[in-house]
């Protein structure tokens, strides 16, 4: 049964989803090397969630995830961005978490709530496009642009941006950069649930530099490139899913020597490494096939 089901979506691939909605045509992509279909082809065909108890399997670069919810396009202190991506998907802890730093964000003068960029496909996986994480529903982009407004119609919400708060490459913040950010980031990495987030190595500084009461929320701020005009929030894996794979802790300590570091290298780049002459060429990152994930995606993938 299942075996049928996925050779069905491969062959509908986008035009239709297994969950029964149509999307936009487009024409199935396969693996050079087996011939299958990939496994982002399948999961980005899919409109709705699996009528499963909620689970994220894999890691957050190789998984998906069962019984997701979807974030309200809009709520009292939110509003979910670029909804033709049908990206506003997530495990339940990920809407809770959402939810619940948007009120907090509210409370900071001049912003309405937050608008909440990708988080997941309706069953996780592999995306058509951009994020290489993203996949068990345990992972949110929180736009840097501070919400003025929480009733932006769907077409606003596709050609209106964000605001980018570096310069120097990522080394500063700009003048776009706000006490509003640090307190909001803050709150983000506050939560207990809360892995790691991920933003441009100048806003780490910053707030490193500008923090004057507890700092062990630093500790969850990891620098890494782009990540200016969001930040990236990870959730650990939630209690009960055992076949969830969490990343390692970040490293002890506040990090911002490391943060530094990273500013350090930007402004004065260390010289490239010499390339072994003997070593084979690095080769390109080949694209998954379902086999690939873990083996209850197929079931995530059959389910209605």
């Amino acid at each position: 049964m299942i075996f049928h089901r996925l050779i069905a979506c491969a062959a509908l691939a986008l035009a239709a989803g297994c969950g029964g909605s149509t999307v936009e045509t487009a024409q199935p992509q396969v693996s050079q090397s087996s011939g299958g279909p990939l496994a982002k082809t399948l999961f980005g065909a899919e409109r709705t969630a699996s009528d499963q108890r909620p689970d994220a399997f894999g890691s957050y670069s190789k998984g998906c995830v069962a019984g997701a919810v979807e974030l309200p396009e809009t709520g009292p202190t939110w509003q979910a961005m670029r909804l033709s991506r049908n990206r506003n998907w997530g495990h339940p802890e990920l809407i809770d978490y959402v939810k619940k730093l948007s009120a907090v964000a509210a409370k900071q003068p001049g912003w309405s709530g937050l608008y909440v960029g990708d988080m997941s496909q309706p069953r996780g996986g592999p995306m058509l496009s951009g994020h290489r994480s993203h996949q068990v529903g345990l992972d949110a982009d929180i736009w840097m642009l501070p919400p003025q407004r929480l009733n932006l119609s769907a077409t606003e919400r596709e050609n209106i941006s964000s605001i980018s708060l570096r310069r120097a490459n990522g080394a500063y913040v700009n003048d776009n950069w706000t006490r509003q950010h640090h307190e909001v980031m803050k709150a983000a990495a506050s939560d207990k649930r809360v892995a790691r987030i991920f933003v441009f190595p100048g806003a780490k500084v910053k707030m490193c530099n500008d923090e004057t009461g507890d700092r062990s929320w630093l500790r969850k701020i990891r620098p890494w490139w782009g990540h200016h005009y969001h930040f990236h929030v990870r959730l650990n894996c939630p209690r009960g899913d055992r076949d969830c794979i969490d990343q390692d802790a970040p490293p002890p300590g506040d990090g911002c020597a490391e943060a530094q570091q990273w500013v350090n290298n930007i402004l004065n780049p260390p010289p490239p490494k010499p390339r072994d002459p003997n070593a084979p060429a690095p080769q390109p990152r080949r694209e998954y096939v379902l086999s690939d994930l873990p083996g209850q995606c197929q079931s995530v993938l059959a389910a209605n």
